[in-house]
């Protein structure tokens, strides 16, 4: 039998100016992976991809790879880029495929679809219409009927910060595998309600997400083959954003409606919950100075580059600096050209220079404002190192060309590329220790609590500037064709 194990992952905020070509794919190679380059890259690794391999490989299967692809999040996928990855799939389908395995993420927007994950199923199952497919999630997708009715089996990730990627391929896996092997008739059911959560209110350790996840678990322990709860990526102006949640149920259709209701009314009932309330500024990083036992987390919430943020706005640092906090460690601002004038210089030199600020946002009314900063090149590297924390345990990391700027009072990774600090290789790669620092200012919303939160004494989070704001009001929804909660209070399931 042959087996087709693929990648294809984007979360695309819509309101970002990040551009993303297909060189974004590539996490540093300039190129998705393909082939055995692909095999290589994630065999082992703790991702859908990385399980899905290891399943077919284990069961005997020829396996083609003909793509891995992985994007941070940022603006529309470009449609020359999208029809380029999608080709790469159907054609390894076409050459011939008896099980179908796909890492996708479920939140995908290109400048030719709305719906970037259905209609390349839609796609596959016109080519093949009896092949089994087996998808792993993210636990942002914003769910379509497209998506549900073109594939076999869909399982979506139970943890944010996502832990569980690999567990979750490995599940959609073997149901579709038990499926092929006649052990099970998958069927599936869904649902949405119109609502579009706060991404900071969805943590599974904690209300409001941590209930619904775990009555998603006990349901599964009670009978289902599976049961996805989807907080859905908020910051995606398409019809229906939001969450969402899929059933899967060996035969019986109405014991996965009756299990996706449930969940559906729970969410709906608790939606005030879902609402992240920001406190001013000012008054964060005030109460964070007035914190003693370190490291104290400072997150800049509003400009976390993993749902799409420019991350180079300055607005936390600078006022991190206002109030004179001191040992303070920054992760990081995406500058290349302050990179380039700073490899130039050299360690030691002692620079100064505007940092950050060089992207505009036209989409909440902001153009971008530099810092002047003036400091010290205390070390330059290549920006590479494998992930040793529970997120993408045993990836590759790819921050292009990474300097560390040193204030004084504050040292600043600057980096190239876009990277998330979610493992505390962000900060050792570059000659950080991130436990001896007093305070740690993380481009970040929830991930970070993967590596950083076993190190954190407190965590305050800042409400800085950026288009990963909570603040709805910044943001323009003009595709949605329902009334929607938050936006519109007395909406209506």
């Amino acid at each position: 039998m042959r087996a087709v194990v693929a990648m294809m992952k984007h979360e695309t905020n819509t309101f970002s100016p990040v551009p993303t070509p297909l060189a974004r794919f590539g996490r540093g190679s300039g190129e998705p992976w393909y082939g055995s380059a692909a095999r290589d890259a994630f065999r082992g690794t703790n991702t859908g991809f990385g399980a899905f391999l290891a399943m077919a490989e284990d069961a005997g299967f020829d396996v083609a790879t003909p793509i891995a692809a992985s994007a941070a999040p940022s603006g529309l996928v470009e449609a020359a880029a999208y029809e380029r990855m999608s080709v790469a799939i159907l054609e390894a389908v076409d050459a011939g495929c008896d099980v179908l395995f796909l890492d996708l993420h479920g939140a995908m927007v290109a400048e030719s679809t709305d719906d970037g994950e259905g209609t390349l199923l839609e796609r596959i199952r016109r080519l093949k219409p009896d092949l089994p497919i087996a998808v792993a999630l993210d636990l942002h997708a914003n769910m379509t009927d497209r998506m549900v009715r073109n594939c076999t089996a869909l399982v979506g990730y139970k943890t944010y910060p996502h832990i569980d990627m690999a567990a979750t391929g490995a599940h959609a896996g073997r149901i579709v595998m038990d499926a092929v092997a006649g052990r099970a008739v998958p069927v599936m059911a869904w649902g949405s309600r119109p609502m579009i959560p706060h991404t900071l209110r969805m943590g599974h350790d904690e209300a409001p997400m941590g209930p619904l996840l775990e009555r998603a678990r006990a349901q599964e322990a009670g009978g289902l083959l599976a049961v996805s709860v989807f907080g859905g990526f908020p910051l995606a102006d398409i019809p229906q954003p939001g969450l969402s949640v899929v059933a899967v149920a060996d035969r019986d259709g109405q014991q996965a409606a009756r299990a996706a209701l449930e969940l559906l009314d729970q969410a709906w009932e608790n939606r005030a919950a879902f609402v992240y309330d920001s406190e001013p500024l000012a008054r964060s990083v005030a109460r964070a100075k007035e914190m003693t036992e370190g490291p104290i987390l400072l997150v800049d919430h509003a400009d976390n580059c993993a749902s799409g943020g420019t991350q180079d706005t300055m607005a936390v640092i600078a006022e991190v600096m206002r109030q004179g906090l001191e040992d303070v460690a920054v992760f990081a601002v995406v500058d290349p050209e302050a990179v380039a004038a700073m490899v130039a210089a050299g360690v030691g030199a002692q620079v100064t220079l505007p940092l950050g600020g060089k992207t505009d946002m036209p989409t909440i009314g902001q153009d971008g404002q530099p810092l002047e900063v003036t400091g010290t090149v205390r070390a330059i590297t290549d920006g590479q190192f494998t992930v040793t924390g529970p997120m993408s345990t045993g990836s590759r990391a790819y921050m292009g060309r990474s300097v560390v700027l040193d204030t004084g009072p504050v040292q600043i990774v600057v980096i190239e590329q876009h990277h998330e600090p979610f493992d505390l290789g962000a900060f050792r790669s570059v000659g950080i220790e991130p436990t001896q620092k007093r305070y740690l200012v993380l481009k970040s919303r929830i991930h970070y609590r993967a590596g950083f939160k076993p190190i954190a004494r407190q965590v305050v989070e800042c409400d800085g500037v950026g288009v990963t704001s909570s603040d709805y009001s910044l943001f323009r929804f003009r595709k949605l064709n329902r009334a929607t909660y938050p936006l519109v209070a007395d909406a209506q399931p």
